[in-house]
Parts: C-alpha cells; structure tokens; sequence
C-alpha cells in the first residue's frame, strides 16, 4: 500500500427499482448512509459504477456503486481501483451475508466468497480476495425456502424496523476501517 492512495469503498447491489429494497442490496443502502454522511452524491463513471467522492472517517475517499448486476460487479470495481490507482488493500467492499444473523455487522480481511456471486465477480476481477469487507446479517431463510429468492426478497416489515440502525453501523464499521485500520475495526465489530 503507497501512502496516499485513496480507499474505495463500494456497497453491492443490483440497479434499478425491482432491487431496492432487496436483502442483496444491503450494501449498496449502507453506501447510502455513507454518500449522506459524506455530503456526496453519486456520478456516472467509465467505470461502469456509479461514484461519488468525499470526507470518510477524516479521509478522502471514494464511494460507489456497480452500475450493473451484483454477479459482474468485479469489472467495473477492477476498473475504479485502476483509475483511482488504489490497490485491493484500500477496498473496502459492503455486502449482504447469509451466515450472520439479521441486524449483525461484521468486518472481514479477505477469505473466500460463501456462495455470494458478487464477492465470486470480484475476487475473479482483482485476482484475489485481500480486500476488507464490511458484512451485513441478514439471516438465512427457513430451509423450506429458496436462498436465491431469499435475497433477491424485500427486507420484511419487522425487519425493515431495524433496518436503518443495521445501515448505520455498516457506515460505522467502514469508518473504523477507515480511522483506524481493519484489525480495530474487527476488535471494535467482531466482538458483539
């Protein structure tokens, strides 16, 4: 890592408005949380994300978005991290996790992808996983139930309740990685 490279921070989703309120769009509604913090807005960017630039956990960085679907989100992320010249230890990936129960949030430094394809997108795109994570729980479903449509469902109505908290410590997590690097940040997150 050179100093001075900029974090990137990108919250997963799939676009457009059938997604939003979707499980699977837990990271890209904490990147929102963010952008307000950061007085941002996001752009369109050749990238293929949608990004937005401002202060983080006293920092400047860049927030964004997949212009596309979560399964081919490796591309366009591959294409910031160039353009920004930061490498995968500056990434800072938000995402929904099937394995942590719904309202957890936890941090992650590398590790494989359990099944989700836009972690599957990314690791293949920057040729390996050393990025940090910040993981949304949202519970796996009953095992009557489809994972695919599982996350590809709306948040429920208890759980939209407590879902703004849930967002706002995903924000808090992706600032302590930011302040004080992803060991504190797992210590701070981890432990609870």
């Amino acid at each position: 890592m050179k100093d001075g490279e900029r974090w990137v921070v990108v919250g997963l989703g799939n676009p457009g408005d059938r997604y939003s309120g979707n499980r699977h769009n837990a990271g890209a509604m904490a990147l929102e949380v963010l952008l307000r913090r950061a007085g941002a807005s996001l752009r369109k960017h050749k990238s293929g994300a949608l990004v937005g630039e401002g202060a983080v956990g006293g920092e400047r960085v860049v927030l964004a978005r997949p212009a596309v679907l979560m399964n081919d989100s490796g591309r366009p992320v591959q294409g910031l991290l160039r353009w920004y010249k930061s490498s995968p230890e500056r990434l800072i990936v938000i995402h929904d996790e099937l394995d942590i129960r719904f309202g957890g949030v936890r941090v992650k430094q590398g590790g494989g992808t359990a099944g989700h394809n836009g972690l599957r997108s990314l690791v293949s795109h920057l040729s390996g996983a050393d990025f940090n994570r910040v993981r949304i729980g949202i519970s796996r479903p009953r095992a009557d139930r489809d994972s695919v449509g599982y996350v590809l469902g709306d948040f429920s109505a208890a759980e939209r309740k407590d879902l703004p908290d849930l967002l706002e410590r995903a924000a808090d997590a992706t600032e302590r990685i930011i302040e004080a690097g992803p060991e504190a940040a797992m210590n701070t997150f981890n432990s609870h």
